[in-house]
């Protein structure tokens, strides 16, 4: 009674505040020009509530001026035309933890929303769009500008990230200013001297390619950025046709949350990235619980004429005179890659003698034997009927078509991931290699299950990250809990939760120039071991090339996190003695024990390979440091590149065993077409295992 009466004397839009306070929510007013998003350490969202435009300050300086948004259905709706906007706040609690979330509506399109999603004590926020109604929405822009400009000066860099690792694709860390691209998913615009950046990625590809279009300017840095869903593109995504349209679902279409943040350190940040794609999404494939994965794998030179004596003999060579290149849990992966039919006439299902004698002698021996097939692909390219299939389908009516033409790319031809007859054959394959009793599978050219298409089978699809989301989790349902999952060439961000491994750069063999290529894509992309389980770098092939050519090779596994090696162990030649000298020098294996990737320590290589890396665990620093030239070159390592908490150093170099200790910066000359890893020990006064 109190309460009511109390009530009368309060003007009325301050009681409507109040209750809105006292719901959770809290209404922009109607006469306000700008909402204020604060998100701590001098840092804010600044929202024209009349011009329906947003600018991001960070740590006091203006980043991002007058963004807005873009979404096209059967019309362009554009936030800056939208109508006077308004924000509400409320409280929200995802799997990323608790918050704030203001979200914008605009009076001239009761349709369209703008969400914000703001943590407490971090310095990043994600975003993202609604569209409510009938409309499909084929383009989903939260983030579009003409003008970002980062405080730092000297050596700016904007970062291009490939959709995949196909096509012998590479990362750029392009001069800012230079920057003319649309990185898929994600990207770092970043200071190469102090590391200070901007990280901005999509934390969802169920439904969307994102892409983010970065345009360079020599006095602003860039003059244009667009942050949007709806990515198609020819060369790099491989499709020829525009992304599909996303339907509703329950009267709604989303775009992707996206999230932007600018960190004292971007390589933390696009860690933060990984992570945090990875803690949204559940997993489909089952949690890895052994050590991290060594292996050998017949593509590395066997390639197509791998045979069942071959491998018999290479099973033998690594029992015999291999024995401590080994897990922790002292096993090793066999791995016969494409062409292992050439031990089964008539296929899998044929006669399969050969095959099952295989798995027999790894087990015999203590390994584990691995298998390769590409499920969304075929490779014949006639219109037979499918194998395992008795439903009367042929191979015709699976093949993707973009605009009426078969869909080949790398010689193969793409399989709708919807059609009953491809999940026919799935389960066909995989549980007759099951039955045999392989314990790893390499899965390759998984792209060909994520293009845009004319149409699917499953007319509820209709875009290519649909479709690869119902063939990949169809995979991993038949597939179980019995393999290893490592998938090959396959998209870099979205392939994260139906795998447990990764090859980080497709077909490296032997030489320095394979080399550096690898190192191009884990110097710019080891943050995917943050998520995946492990990324690696491909089949490490010796052959005949000079030592330190080998020595760089076996590095740049060891900096990647894990190693599967390539040679043709059953002839005898050089491979076999550098194989008995690196693959079993127990303190370089040791790099390899936690299975995540050096990080970039100086990352301004543009397209070419990185090449200094360091990772910190506990109180041990480790710096790698790759010569990819004709010549000698010297190396100076900064006490600062130790940070806090430096006492001094001593260090091994592990290759050499050579030794040295001292307090101040460090010289080293490292030998053309060589590399170095220099572990230095007990650095710090206190542990700091979560920097890399």
């Amino acid at each position: 009674m109190f309460y009511s009466h109390l009530f009368k004397f309060i003007p009325r839009k301050l009681l409507l505040v109040l209750v809105l306070i006292s719901a959770g929510i809290c209404e922009a007013s109607a006469q306000q020009t700008d909402f204020q998003i604060n998100l701590g350490d001098d840092s804010r969202i600044i929202y024209n509530l009349s011009k329906g435009s947003y600018t991001v300050i960070c740590n006091g300086s203006e980043l991002i001026k007058n963004a807005y948004l873009i979404c096209k259905t059967d019309t362009i709706i554009d936030s800056r035309q939208a109508g006077k906007a308004a924000i509400s706040v409320s409280d929200f609690k995802t799997a990323l933890g608790k918050g704030k979330l203001y979200t914008v509506r605009f009076s001239g399109n009761k349709n369209l929303r703008q969400l914000f999603y703001v943590f407490p004590g971090r310095k990043y926020f994600i975003t993202r769009l609604e569209l409510t109604g009938t409309a499909a929405a084929g383009y989903m822009a939260p983030l579009v500008a003409d003008n970002l400009k980062l405080k730092e000066t000297g050596d700016n860099r904007a970062l291009f990230v490939p959709f995949d690792n196909d096509m012998w694709t590479r990362f750029n860390a392009a001069p800012l200013e230079q920057a003319d691209f649309n990185s898929s998913e994600v990207t770092a615009i970043y200071n190469a001297d102090n590391n200070r950046g901007l990280v901005i990625g999509s934390l969802e590809q169920d439904v969307w390619k994102s892409g983010i279009a970065l345009k360079g300017n020599s006095s602003t840095g860039l003059s244009s950025i667009n942050v949007f869903a709806g990515l198609s593109d020819s060369v790099v995504t491989h499709d020829r046709i525009p992304h599909g349209k996303v339907l509703p679902v329950k009267g709604k279409v989303y775009s992707p949350q996206v999230l932007i943040g600018y960190f004292d350190d971007w390589r933390t940040g696009l860690e933060t990235y990984a992570r945090s794609v990875r803690d949204i999404h559940p997993r489909s494939i089952f949690d890895w619980k052994l050590p991290t994965p060594m292996g050998w794998n017949s593509w590395g030179v066997l390639k197509e004429k791998v045979t069942y004596e071959q491998a018999i003999q290479v099973v033998d060579f690594f029992a015999d005179s291999l024995k401590n290149y080994r897990t922790v849990d002292n096993t090793l992966f066999i791995d016969l890659d494409s062409f292992w039919d050439n031990m089964t006439p008539g296929g899998i299902g044929g006669d399969i003698t050969k095959l099952k004698a295989f798995v027999e002698h790894c087990k015999l021996k203590g390994l584990k034997p691995g298998i390769y097939w590409a499920p969304f692909t075929d490779w014949g390219k006639t219109d037979s009927r499918i194998d395992g299939d008795s439903s009367g389908y042929t191979y015709g009516q699976l093949w993707t078509t973009q605009n009426g033409r078969m869909l080949d790319i790398d010689g193969g031809r793409a399989l709708d991931p919807t059609h009953p007859a491809t999940r026919h054959r799935i389960s066909y394959t995989i549980n007759l290699m099951k039955a045999l009793g392989f314990e790893m599978i390499k899965i390759d050219f998984l792209g060909h299950a994520a293009q845009e298409a004319d149409k699917f089978y499953d007319p509820a699809v209709t875009t290519g990250m649909q479709a690869y989301k119902r063939g990949m989790e169809y995979l991993d349902s038949v597939l179980g809990r019995q393999m290893l999952v490592y998938a090959a060439i396959s998209p870099t961000l979205a392939t994260a939760r139906y795998a447990h491994m990764r090859r980080v750069a497709c077909d490296a063999w032997s030489s320095i120039d394979h080399t550096e290529y690898t190192l191009n894509s884990t110097g710019y992309g080891w943050w995917q071991s943050h998520l995946y389980d492990y990324i690696d770098a491909d089949h490490v092939v010796f052959g005949q090339e000079e030592d330190g050519v080998n020595r760089a090779r076996f590095a740049s596994a060891l900096v990647t996190g894990t190693v599967i090696t390539g040679d043709d162990f059953s002839s005898a030649g050089k491979w076999r003695t550098t194989a008995r000298h690196l693959l079993q020098n127990k303190n370089l294996l040791q790099v390899t024990k936690d299975g995540k990737s050096f990080r970039p320590l100086k990352a301004n290589t543009g397209n070419r390979g990185v090449e200094l890396f360091v990772k910190t665990v506990g109180k041990d620093v480790y710096i790698a440091c790759f010569n990819y030239s004709d010549k000698t070159k010297t190396v100076k390592l900064p006490v600062t590149i130790f940070q806090a908490r430096f006492k001094g150093w001593k260090w091994e170099e592990l290759f050499s065993g050579k030794q040295s200790a001292g307090t101040g910066g460090m010289v080293v000359n490292i030998p053309s077409r060589d590399a170095a890893i220099y572990l230095f020990r007990d650095c710090f006064e206190n542990p700091v295992s979560a920097r890399r």
